[in-house]
């Protein structure tokens, strides 16, 4: 993920960077300018001057057509930015957690208690990694999918990491609870937050192997693309060539929406503008071994 100042907009305007749009859409943007103006030429030369034709009408379907398309384009938008935000609410979710087990099992365990401090650091700060790595795979990302892809077929389906991790932590929480070092109302604060790893790894499941539908996401490109062939047909006859950077202009602007939208839905994919999950990890590890070690006298 970038970081930014916000309020260093001028910045914005002239700088390009690896996520934007300009960079990724610049060969269709070329190649639609190049296409309204051979509509350009065509339409001035040989059909402007001709009686009774009817293509400067065309604006009129535009205009209503437009109204239609910023609608679906602002739900685009919206949708694939609420998948984004939740999915930082379930990491943020996922950090508090894991700091609250960390806390718990230093007040509960004894400071010299060398051999479970350093467990529990271990497998608390590997749920994070291997949430990071899980919502990595493409295994994931097609775990709802119809179709069959042997391409994965050397991946193994059957061993869920972050699961296997939840559950080592939970079998260690539960052998603490039968030795007596944890007391009944603790265990039982424990097992709330132990539930809560897994109802933070269902969320993001759900962001990653459910997409927007593919209809929906299909139409809307198709849409996209259909308006901006007819937008030179329409306004050639009005703007002369200037329909050219017009036309390049609008694509740019409507196509980088659902590029945008695209990019954002899966917030797990590693993308620019994508959560720096290894670097919350990564973070989720300094802290709780923090917490559990070095008040500990230890290190990690």
């Amino acid at each position: 993920m970038i970081a930014y100042d916000t309020r260093d907009w001028i910045r914005f305007i002239f700088r390009i960077t690896g996520s934007d749009t300009l960079r990724t859409l610049f060969p269709a943007i070329v190649g639609m300018a190049v296409y309204a103006c051979l509509i350009a030429f065509l339409e001035l030369k040989y059909i402007a001057w001709t009686e009774g034709h009817h293509l400067g009408k065309l604006t009129l379907m535009h205009s209503l057509l437009g109204f239609a398309l910023s609608l679906l384009l602002v739900f685009r938008t919206n949708t694939a930015y609420d998948r984004w935000w939740e999915g930082r609410k379930a990491w943020g979710s996922l950090t508090n957690t894991t700091r609250n087990l960390a806390i718990m099992f230093h007040a509960v365990l004894p400071a010299d208690d060398h051999r479970n401090r350093r467990f529990l650091h271990h497998v608390i700060s590997l749920y994070g990694t291997a949430l990071h790595r899980h919502l990595l795979k493409d295994s994931t990302r097609l775990a709802l999918d119809l179709d069959n892809h042997p391409e994965l077929s050397g991946l193994d389906f059957e061993k869920h990491i972050p699961n296997q991790v939840a559950a080592l932590l939970t079998h260690r929480v539960v052998r603490l609870y039968r030795e007596g070092l944890i007391k009944n109302e603790e265990f039982l604060a424990m097992k709330d937050l132990l539930l809560e790893l897994t109802n933070i790894l269902g969320i993001c499941e759900r962001i990653k192997n459910t997409p927007i539908p593919f209809s929906y996401s299909a139409f809307l490109r198709k849409f996209i693309f259909l308006y901006s062939l007819v937008l030179p047909i329409g306004f050639a006859y009005e703007l002369g060539y200037l329909v050219v950077p017009v036309v390049a202009f609008v694509f740019y602007v409507l196509m980088s929406l659902e590029v945008i939208a695209e990019e954002i839905e899966d917030p797990f994919s590693g993308d620019d503008n994508d959560l720096p999950t290894e670097k919350m990890a990564a973070n989720i590890r300094l802290h709780v071994g923090e917490i559990l070690l070095e008040g500990a006298e230890l290190t990690p």
